[in-house]
This record gives structure tokens, sequence and C-alpha cells, in this order.
């Protein structure tokens, strides 16, 4: 077995680990409230744990699989969170041929370049070529009402739930010198710190959190709950660090960049859930909502821990 796979493993078994200490205290918080006529709040944390339990597994086997494996998954998650996105999208008969041309053919052509490692293409695909086609072909249908709403919003779409997203899986394709064949370690570290992050900002929120970051748009995201939340999830990217190529300040450095990034892509996509007037993008993840409503930070974080991450260590 492999450095890299052992290395893996090991994580695995941490996180592992961590979920099953939680599992036993979400349940016995469960069977405590029991005895006082049940808790929604307590109903959700566990919901919330046990899909947990089912996305790490299946984020394991496919980081396991290599790098077919972990584009594939990409590709299958950005399918359905476009699905949730664009069901929520201004939209009109006219735009049939568009949305049909971003699910199937901008959507697996992106995946496909990724793939491939074809850096020069998958970098511009979607915001210059896509961009252009769309409204092209939605325009030959003649339907100018709310024209630039509707493009605007598959456009936005596209950049959100696969162009961005993307950028999780062309993480294998960066050549780090000493790191070769490692690079799935980034992309356990990069979720890893993201959804820690995601969670600790919940947690010193509930505990501790007074005043809200924006009221009007999220109450139960404050202040006190983003920087414990944030500090808690750098430390452990920091302590994290044995699994990058980063040294441990610069881990730290980068663990900041990418936790405040992924609250600023809840703040942008609770926005647009506000603007559309619902509460979770879908309900597909007990607990959890929709696939955008758990990777609305990671969409954020990914390019930039991506280009940081190329541009400052890769050879390429």
């Amino acid at each position: 077995m492999s450095a890299a796979a052992q290395d893996l493993l090991r994580l695995l078994a941490g996180i592992g680990l961590l979920l099953a200490a939680a599992t036993l205290l979400a349940r016995l918080l469960r069977r405590r409230a029991a005895r006082a006529g049940g808790s929604a709040t307590v109903e959700n944390l566990n919901a919330r744990i046990d899909a947990w339990w089912g996305m790490v597994i299946v984020l394991g086997l496919a980081f396991l699989a290599g790098r077919t494996g972990v584009v594939v998954l990409f590709a299958l998650v950005s399918f359905a969170a476009l699905r949730e996105f664009v069901t929520l999208c201004t939209r009109s008969r006219a735009d049939h041929w568009a949305l049909a041309a971003a699910f199937f053919v901008v959507l697996p052509a992106q995946y496909v370049l990724v793939w491939q490692d074809w850096y020069g293409l998958y970098t511009i695909f979607i915001p210059v070529y896509a961009f252009l086609l769309l409204p092209v072909i939605a325009v030959l249908e003649g339907d100018t009402k709310s024209f630039l709403v509707r493009i605007a919003e598959t456009q936005w779409a596209l950049m959100i739930c696969v162009y961005a997203l993307s950028h999780v899986p062309a993480l294998l394709s960066l050549r780090i010198t000493g790191f070769e064949g490692r690079n799935v370690l980034l992309i356990a570290w990069l979720v890893v710190v993201v959804q820690l992050s995601d969670v600790l900002q919940y947690t010193w929120g509930k505990l501790f959190g007074r005043t809200p970051v924006a009221p009007s748009l999220s109450p139960s995201k404050t202040w006190e709950g983003l920087v414990g939340g944030v500090l808690s999830a750098t430390l452990a990217g920091t302590l994290l660090f044995w699994i990058t190529p980063f040294g441990a300040a610069q881990a730290a450095g980068m663990a900041l960049v990418v936790t405040l990034a992924g609250f600023c892509g809840g703040l942008v996509m609770s926005a647009i859930k506000r603007d559309k007037g619902v509460k979770d993008w879908g309900h597909l993840i007990a607990g959890h909502g929709g696939f955008i409503d758990r990777l609305d930070s990671v969409v954020f974080a990914a390019p930039l821990f991506f280009h940081l991450t190329r541009f400052f260590f890769s050879t390429v």
C-alpha cells in the first residue's frame, strides 16, 4: 500500500472515530430528550450525523478508487447541484435547449477536460465559451421576456455548480515536487477543513452567539460563531499539515483563506435562497437540505485553494 493510501486511511479512520463519538453523544441526547417528549433539534442533529456517515463513506470510496472515481463523483454531484439550482431559476419553454446543453454538453465536457488535465481549456471553457453559447441557443427561440434574468441565472448556476466545484478534482492534476501520487490528500484536507469550519461555526454560534453578522440575511450566523469556527478550523487545518505539501504556517494560512471563503459562500447562497423564498436548496440529504446546502462553502473555497496551491507550490 502506498504512503498516500496509508495517510488517507489514517485520516478516514480519524474522521470515523469522531463521527462514532458524535453518534454516541447524539443517541444519548435523543434518549434523554425522549423522556421529555422529544426534541426537534436533537432529531435534526441525529439526522445530520447519520447523513455525514453516508457522505464520508461515499467520498472515501471515491478517494480510494483514484482519479477517475473522484472525477465521476464530483461530476454526479455537480449534476445534482445544477438541477437544484435550475429548479429555482426563472425559466421559459424557450430555454429548453439551452438547459439541455448546460446539463448534457457543458457539464460533462468540463469534467472530461479536468480528467484529461487540459488546464488551458477547463479554466476558461465555462466562463468564456459556455457563457457565449447559451444565450445564442436561447435567443434563437425568440422569447425575450426576462431574457437577461433567465440567462444570467443559468450562467450563475453553471459557475457555482459546475465550474467552481470542478476545481476540487482538478487538484489531482497539480504537479508538486515531493508530493507525487498524494494529491487526493489535498482534496481530503480541503473538504475536511471547510466542512469542519461549517460545523464549528454552527457549534460556537449556538453556544456563544450573540451578534448576527447579517441579521436580515442569516440571523443564525454570528460573529462569535464565525470567529470561533474559523479559528478552530484553522487550528485543525494546521494540525493536518502532514497530509499536505505545506508547512505548518503555510497550512494555517491556507486554512484561514478557505474557511473565510467558505463563510462568504454560505452568505451568498443564503442571499439567493432568501431572494427565491426557500429555506433549503433541496431535501435529498436528511438534516442538511440539498447538495448545494452542503457544498456552498466548498464551491467558493475550491477555486481559491486550487489557484493558490498551483501558483505557490506546483511546478507547472
